[in-house]
């Protein structure tokens, strides 16, 4: 069962399903800065900090007892690839944000990972149903390779804008950049204006 079909959101941005530049594969081929970290249940932590009310602090057990919904999303690799109808479960980024009560000046989020990742986008970015902390791929546990135990989805952007094997969310007043984005590649990663690479 699927809560919600997210695979039209296409739509809003007045271009094809397929964005400009991109090849549909039903693979699904693994990149990362880095190899796949380790982690243990036990010890894990997601934390979600900075411009909020409310700090919040999770372990395994209780991040799993967070409401969550089975999204339908198309997935864009920067590289060049896009998987269509993938089946995600997870947190909605605004059940978090609501639970930890943004402040007024917040306007960024930097997401962090186990192996030292990181990427940002802007609040009204994130606020968006769709984008999911995710905990299932197709109805089971997400794969390490894929960024397992938790990673994000983001289907208005290139993938890179999903932080694989999150831990922890910053709320921000001033924006900062991540990993790739301070290596060249766009701020903003829109697929459907093939904004992969900085202008600056």
């Amino acid at each position: 069962m699927v809560d919600r079909d997210a695979t039209s959101i296409y739509s809003e941005f007045g271009g094809d399903r397929l964005p400009p530049g991109q090849r549909r594969t039903d693979r699904f081929p693994v990149l990362s800065k880095s190899g796949t970290p380790s982690w243990d249940m036990q010890t894990w932590e997601f934390t979600v900090t900075g411009a909020v009310d409310n700090e919040l602090e999770f372990t395994w057990e209780e991040f799993n007892d967070l409401p969550q919904e089975t999204q339908r999303q198309d997935f864009h690799c920067v590289t060049g690839w896009s998987r269509f109808d993938n089946k995600f479960t997870g947190v909605t980024f605004p059940t978090l944000a609501e639970r930890a009560s943004v402040h007024d000046d917040a306007e960024h989020v930097l997401f962090g990972s186990l192996d030292g990742y990181s990427t940002n986008l802007p609040l009204d970015q994130c606020l968006r149903d769709e984008v999911l902390f995710v905990l299932e791929l197709e109805g089971q546990p997400l794969p390490s390779e894929h960024g397992g135990p938790l990673r994000v989805v983001t289907p208005h952007k290139y993938a890179y804008k999903g932080a694989k094997w999150v831990t922890n969310v910053t709320l921000l007043t001033d924006p900062m950049r991540g990993y790739w984005e301070m290596r060249g590649y766009s701020n903003t990663a829109n697929p459907w204006g093939e904004e992969r690479y900085s202008s600056l």
